[in-house]
């Protein structure tokens, strides 16, 4: 079976074609042809290609770009505004698109704390008529994701980077693993699946990170392989570890037999996003 990252991030050096709106921790640069290099160098068949909020907001055009010059290796994820009165109409838009395979909600200051919110709702909705799986980075917010989950049983919901916050750069937090029992608790809503992305940089030892297993089999135990995704976070992860790193973890650990590390490494995203990497 391929393998299949569940994020990685493409992106060119600022320029005024197309400007960053903010900066992304990573090198200057990472565009397609590097992250497909990246990728060849350790045997990643494929992966979602999540469009940088913190550079692009809502503009997916380069992703647009990458995915055309690299038609078999990336399905396409964008953030959208819930405070948009029109996004509905964007993710009609963006389902119709080929090559697209999600959405993205940024959880931030901006994005209301209520679950009722008529924006959320909206883009809850849409998702499920166009069968897009919803991308929400909700670390903080953990109870509101299983309050929207509840509301909309229909829409597919990935968690990000493991409901929990993530480091830019070394030392981990002290105490990463804090808030484990409330993404335990998004496993009892059947349509939520949780991205096992950026695990490694929650670790205090070096390579092979043996720290995160117990507190990863938790997050197994409790969702199944069938609703854990894995992933890198590249390029946010750049400075904790390397893209070899990332991937080579979770191959040569014993704490997987053969059929998880297929299932978590690429048949369940296969399942969930309806999409897998080809030769095209």
């Amino acid at each position: 079976m391929p393998t299949i990252d569940v994020q990685v991030h493409a992106y060119e050096r600022n320029h005024p074609g197309r400007p960053w709106v903010g900066t992304l921790v990573g090198p200057a640069e990472m565009t397609g042809d590097q992250m497909v290099k990246a990728m060849d160098e350790v045997g990643v068949d494929g992966a979602i290609l999540v469009s940088p909020f913190s550079m692009y907001g809502y503009d997916a055009s380069y992703a647009l770009q990458v995915r055309a010059k690299h038609p078999g290796k990336f399905g396409l994820v964008k953030p959208v505004d819930p405070s948009d009165p029109a996004v509905a109409e964007t993710i009609a838009d963006w389902a119709a698109t080929e090559g697209t395979v999600g959405i993205r909600i940024m959880m931030r200051d901006t994005v209301s704390t209520d679950p009722a919110d008529p924006g959320l709702n909206r883009v809850l909705a849409a998702a499920a008529q166009h069968s897009m799986p919803i991308n929400l980075l909700c670390w903080g917010r953990l109870e509101q994701a299983g309050q929207l989950a509840a509301r909309h049983p229909n829409t597919q919901l990935v968690i990000d980077h493991l409901g929990l916050q993530q480091p830019f750069e070394p030392p981990p937090p002290a105490e990463p693993w804090a808030e484990l029992p409330k993404v335990l608790a998004l496993a009892a809503y059947p349509n939520i699946a949780i991205k096992i992305s950026g695990a490694c940089t929650l670790s205090h030892e070096k390579f092979p990170y043996q720290d995160i297993w117990d507190p990863l089999a938790r997050i197994f135990d409790a969702f199944g392989f069938r609703r854990c995704l894995w992933g890198t976070d590249w390029t946010r992860a750049v400075k904790l570890l390397t893209y070899r790193e990332g991937v080579e973890a979770f191959r040569v650990t014993d704490r997987l037999s053969d059929s998880d590390r297929a299932a978590l490494m690429g048949d369940s995203l296969t399942r969930i996003y309806n999409w897998s990497p080809s030769k095209a």
